[in-house]
């Protein structure tokens, strides 16, 4: 009775007559938009879990299609200022003639994108596993391709000024040509890539902590702002490179920090009144080096398959004890030492906590390697 009464007090409007994002959502949902609906302002159908298509030849200005579980399809030839369709699990596929500012992709299901797509501010497809490719000559402002792991490569000719690919790890190749345009680099935990591509140039930013296959920067790249080299192969800066300012973790470090940590010792770890720089050194300097230069205090001793293992304290000004547990591989017979938490009291309770217990009496491992 009362959809009746909505709908007398409100017709479907003709295609070309104007109507708000609220009278506009509530005919969409009820499945009485008539085509070529015209909306005005940005429409919100977010998280509509019975969403699977909108009416062809539909016009708005921003379009919000979030968490639409069911959604299946979208009109060929939107233009728009902003569309949103993250985690639209059910969209298989983008249209025809898709024209955007910015597009928002995250977690989608994608396994790639039509060649005609344009879109000129920002792209993003953060989460988006199942990409595989992207349309050989792809020209956007920012481009967020956070954790697509199964993407291999990426395409010719591509144009950017902003190029996120933290996180992919199955990204093994450079295109042939390409452009990051002054912008930033950010490639963080990208283990499979072993070089930079030839053609980059001049860019602000490079972070490319944990890219640990890469052992070398182009001789001709310039970087204005700073490079990020913690955990990579990289032993030195090309002559070109001498003076950039270098981070470790997104922490400011010199040269010699990032380059002969063999050189740090153990006062000047503990007498460094900066917390995430004392972290930094103690990170360079490795566990193993300083507690076994430090006056360790020996909190609790046992035996494992692998001989004899020690918990270990050593407070540090300003900041929580590091604490860690000595061990031995029982194959190797190499050392390792594990940091745990400062609560730790004996060495069953860090290992069960290493192995992912809370309480040390869960922890019955059958056999330890």
């Amino acid at each position: 009775m009362l959809q009746a009464i909505f709908h007398a007090i409100n017709p479907a409007p003709k295609g070309n007559e104007p109507v708000t994002a609220a009278v506009a959502r509530t005919l969409i949902q009820a499945g009485r938009a008539p085509d070529n609906l015209h909306v005005q302002g940005m429409l919100d159908l977010s998280k509509s879990a019975a969403l699977v298509s909108l009416p062809a030849g539909l016009r708005v200005d921003s379009l919000d299609l979030s968490d639409c579980s069911a959604l299946e399809s979208l009109p060929a030839n939107l233009r728009l200022r902003c569309l949103k369709l993250n985690n639209c699990q059910a969209l298989r596929e983008l249209p025809s003639g898709l024209q955007c500012d910015v597009l928002e992709l995250r977690g989608s299901a994608l396994r790639t994108l039509p060649p005609d797509l344009w879109v000129s501010y920002r792209l993003d497809l953060s989460s988006s596993v199942k990409l595989e490719a992207l349309p050989a000559g792809l020209s956007v402002g920012s481009l967020l391709l956070r954790d697509c792991r199964n993407l291999e490569t990426l395409p010719e000719d591509l144009n950017v000024f902003f190029l996120d690919i933290s996180g992919c790890t199955g990204l093994r190749d450079w295109p042939q040509r390409g452009a990051i345009r002054f912008g930033h680099l950010h490639a963080q935990g990208c283990t499979e890539l072993r070089s930079l591509p030839p053609w980059l140039s001049n860019v602000s930013q490079l972070d490319l902590r944990d890219c640990t296959s890469i052992r070398s920067l182009p001789e001709d790249l310039t970087v204005n702002a700073w490079v990020d080299l913690a955990n990579t192969g990289i032993t030195s800066l090309p002559p070109a490179l001498e003076d950039m300012p270098l981070r470790w973790r997104g922490v400011p470090v010199d040269e010699r920090l990032a380059f002969r940590p063999d050189t740090i010792t153990v006062a000047e770890v503990l007498d460094e009144p900066n917390v995430e720089r004392r972290r930094v050194l103690l990170d360079r300097m490795g566990y193993s080096a300083f507690l076994s230069q430090s006056d360790a205090q020996v909190l609790h001793r046992d035996h494992d398959a692998g001989g004899e293992r020690r918990l270990l304290k050593v407070g540090q000004p300003g900041d929580e004890d590091l604490v860690c547990l000595a061990v031995y591989c029982p194959s190797t017979a190499r050392q390792y030492m594990l940091r745990v938490p400062p609560s730790m009291r004996t060495c069953r309770q860090a290992a069960a906590w290493i192995a992912g217990f809370d309480h040390a009496d869960d922890y019955q491992p059958i056999a330890e390697t």
